[in-house]
């Protein structure tokens, strides 16, 4: 059944329809204030630089390391009045030195605490890279959200204007007139929270950069990635291991994890080491004041006796120990979970991309020139054209945000595995 034409005032809407249908995948946002094009690995390189969870991990380092010049450290001299005699006071000192292994152990905690520090600024690093990237996606996703919504809006304004004056001239129905006014307000609402969005990811990836004022731009639309996102990911997915263990071997968190507990079995070597014996060294005056040789050097050992202060520390180094490894087990369980987790998503989002490259973003342009084409022939109604352009516009919004979900599961699949 044909839908009878309309002619007179309907013609110039339908010109006015075709022009805006013609230009709906290109629409931007306008003019903009002075922007800054910023690339992926720009964002990365600044962000590695100016951000300061990384220096403060660089001091920590700076710490351990002056901690570990420090780690031969005898006990202060003790410095003495003594009239051994009993006819005059004369001064004196008393060295105690720890046996050298002792100074050794010192030595080792010290070098496995700047390692640990090492392995926490690994994990910032991955960390600040994760948060870059997933910042940076953000923004595209923003910008990609404007761009369609405002090409939404501008074509439901043409059909609102052309609705009104088929309206007026006894063409459409009130209820026609209603639905074209609600769909294009919520549009506009839209609009106004996707730009709201950008903003708001324009701030954080600009915080992360040091320029939280910056008009920031990302290089690549993001509409742009999809195609190569389908290889780059497949080829990805073809290449993982199946087993966590193999897959987390670089992963910084487990690293990290798995040096704490290194530096806990030194903390027992080094308590161990503590419950030695010490040697004692003095010189002081030990003659009468008529004796040719007054000061004379004395040797001693200083006994750990009080052995229920090295039992207890050597439990507590033990239990920290314990607790290490517990958090190591802890870490690979989560990691494992998480990898297990971010490896099925980026599978499910490649197939589903996989989906929208080859069939559903061409449905959709097909859907939104069709349906052009057969509204102006009279042969589909006035309701139909709308439901068609709400279908393919829920598609191109679907693929949109599929590809902002397989990047995300790709960021967090390349953090877990130390990428």
């Amino acid at each position: 059944m044909k839908y009878p034409e309309m002619k007179g005032i309907g013609w110039s809407w339908f010109s006015l329809l075709g022009l805006v249908l013609g230009l709906l995948l290109g629409v931007g946002t306008g003019p903009v204030r002075a922007q800054t094009v910023l690339s992926l690995d720009s964002a990365e390189a600044q962000t590695l630089r100016r951000h300061p969870r990384l220096r403060q991990a660089d001091e920590d380092i700076a710490e351990q390391r002056a901690l570990k010049r420090g780690s031969f450290a005898p006990a202060n001299p003790d410095f003495l009045l003594a009239a051994p005699t009993g006819e005059m006071w004369a001064p004196g000192v008393v060295q105690t030195i720890d046996l050298p292994n002792v100074y050794r152990r010192q030595r080792q905690v010290a070098q496995a605490g700047i390692t640990l520090a090492e392995r926490n600024r690994e994990v910032s690093r991955a960390s600040v890279l994760r948060d870059t990237r997933l910042a940076y996606l953000n923004l595209q996703f923003a910008a990609a959200q404007v761009r369609q919504f405002t090409a939404q809006d501008s074509l439901y304004r043409a059909l609102r204007l052309a609705t009104d004056r088929l309206f007026a001239a006894g063409e459409v129905t009130s209820l026609q007139r209603i639905s074209t006014d609600a769909e294009a307000r919520q549009i506009t609402v839209q609009l106004q929270q996707a730009t709201d969005d950008l903003r708001a990811a324009q701030r954080r990836l600009g915080l992360l950069l040091g320029q939280p004022t910056a008009t920031l731009v990302a290089s690549t639309d993001l509409r742009q990635t999809g195609r190569e996102l389908t290889q780059t990911g497949a080829a990805l997915l073809r290449g993982l291991p199946q087993e966590d263990s193999s897959a987390l071997l670089r992963s910084p968190a487990l690293a990290y994890a798995t040096q704490g507990v290194a530096l806990s079995q030194s903390g027992i070597s080094l308590v161990r080491a503590r419950r030695t014996p010490a040697l004692t060294v003095g010189y002081q005056n030990q003659a009468f004041e008529n004796s040719a040789l007054k000061y004379r050097f004395q040797f001693g050992v200083s006994v750990p006796i009080w052995f229920w202060t090295y039992r207890s520390q050597l439990q507590a180094a033990t239990a920290r120990a314990r607790s290490a490894d517990y958090q190591l087990q802890t870490q690979r369980l989560e990691l494992g979970s998480q990898y297990q987790q971010a490896l099925a998503d980026t599978r499910k989002f490649s197939t589903s991309l996989a989906y929208y490259e080859q069939t559903g973003v061409p449905q959709a342009g097909a859907i939104i020139s069709q349906s052009q084409r057969l509204f102006r022939a009279g042969e589909i109604s006035y309701l139909f054209l709308i439901q068609s352009l709400n279908q393919a516009f829920t598609i191109q919004q679907t693929y949109l945000t599929t590809i902002r979900d397989y990047q995300q599961a790709l960021v967090e699949l390349n953090y877990l595995r130390g990428e």
